[in-house]
């Protein structure tokens, strides 16, 4: 027996002459892993005991029961040792993110490029030390969070970063890269996007908000209430946030046509110089509703079929033209309602019907279909 156990693990030595302790390694996948089996002095396995290293430790996690039971019931110990193989190779490919288990240089290489970046710089690290993320300040004094995700083989691959951030986030890694170089190329995109965070935090902190609930720092849009089923949604660029964004009038036509008639006119008064809101508020030629004069309830006015402000993610954005109406809907629920009505018809994209409230005319784009 030990000739043949040898010859197919010949990393797996006994350390007595009476063979009842085995130390050393078997191969599984290409890769080796320490182990230790001590046997009784009738050399039977059922009261056999096995050492297992970290990382098979790591590999048979959940698998323990089974792994007792093969070393009760084999035949022999080259028998368990083929069954233990088995056990891995099974479980290696059912679970592909133990496949690269970090070496132990990982480990304290990460804690190395930590003590020199600064744990205070560390909002989260994960049970297996791959996933981490941390936190750092813009000029303005606004935080940031930066996730890393470390190979097992770092700092020799690239690690996956993510950020809440307007643009994709780009990183530039070597072999010889450090977390340290890598957040200071995180604090330069973070400066790069200062002007565009000012300009909408200004835009936030003046208007009453109404698109989206509760922006983030990757949002480059906003739908800002000027009165009573009126808004007006912009779309910043967040590398040039000081130009003129796109802006989509939304409410009712009566109400729309007139603030659409004075954007197109003092287009050409757009000043740089200002910030959007002063240039908005100077072309539109209106004064914006602000959390200082204004409660939100003026301006989140229900759906009139669902009775209800916000649908998932939508709120009321389609108006009834007529001016002794204006009662607001939701796009699904007025398409849903018209669809409905024998007296609806449809041209294109277009539903066109009759206000639920007042009979008017009434029109709504034909609902997306959700794939």
């Amino acid at each position: 027996m030990e000739g043949s156990l040898v010859e197919e693990n010949p990393l797996l030595l006994p350390l007595n002459k009476e063979k009842t302790i085995y130390d050393g390694f078997i191969t599984v996948q290409e890769r080796d892993f320490r182990l230790r089996i001590e046997l009784p002095a009738d050399r039977k396995l059922t009261g056999a005991r096995l050492h297992c290293c970290w990382q098979l430790k790591h590999l048979l996690r959940g698998f323990e029961h089974v792994v007792k039971q093969r070393l009760r019931r084999s035949a022999d110990l080259i028998a368990f040792i083929l069954e233990l193989k088995t056990i891995l190779e099974v479980n290696l490919k059912q679970l592909p993110e133990f496949c690269s288990v970090p070496q132990p240089q990982y480990y304290s290489q990460l804690i190395g490029e930590m003590e020199t970046l600064g744990w205070s710089k560390l909002l989260f690290i994960d049970a297996d030390f791959r996933t981490l993320t941390l936190k750092a300040e813009d000029s303005s004094g606004r935080e940031h969070g930066l996730t890393v995700k470390l190979k097992s083989k770092h700092p020799t691959e690239a690690p996956e970063c993510s950020a809440n951030l307007p643009v994709p986030l780009v990183i530039s890694w070597t072999p010889q890269s450090t977390l340290e170089l890598l957040y200071n190329q995180f604090l330069l995109v973070l400066e790069s996007l200062t002007k565009f965070w000012d300009v909408l935090d200004e835009i936030d902190n003046k208007t009453w908000i109404l698109e989206p609930e509760k922006p983030n720092r990757s949002d480059t849009m906003r739908r800002i209430a000027i009165g009573t089923n009126v808004s007006i949604r912009v779309e910043l660029d967040p590398r040039h946030p000081e130009m003129l964004p796109e802006c989509c009038l939304l409410g009712a036509e009566h109400v729309v046509t007139p603030l659409r008639n004075k954007l197109n006119a003092n287009m050409h008064l757009w000043n740089p110089d200002f910030s959007v809101f002063h240039n908005l508020r100077d072309v539109l030629e209106i004064e914006f509703p602000s959390p200082a004069t204004h409660e939100k309830s003026c301006f989140s006015v229900e759906c009139g079929i669902c009775y209800a402000y916000r649908l998932e993610d939508a709120i009321p954005d389609q108006v009834c033209n007529d001016p002794r109406c204006g009662q607001p809907f939701h796009q699904a629920c007025l398409y849903e309602w018209l669809r409905g009505l024998p007296s609806s018809r449809q041209s294109f994209s277009l539903l066109f019907g009759e206000c639920p409230y007042c009979t008017k005319p009434i029109t709504v784009k034909v609902a997306a279909q959700k794939s």
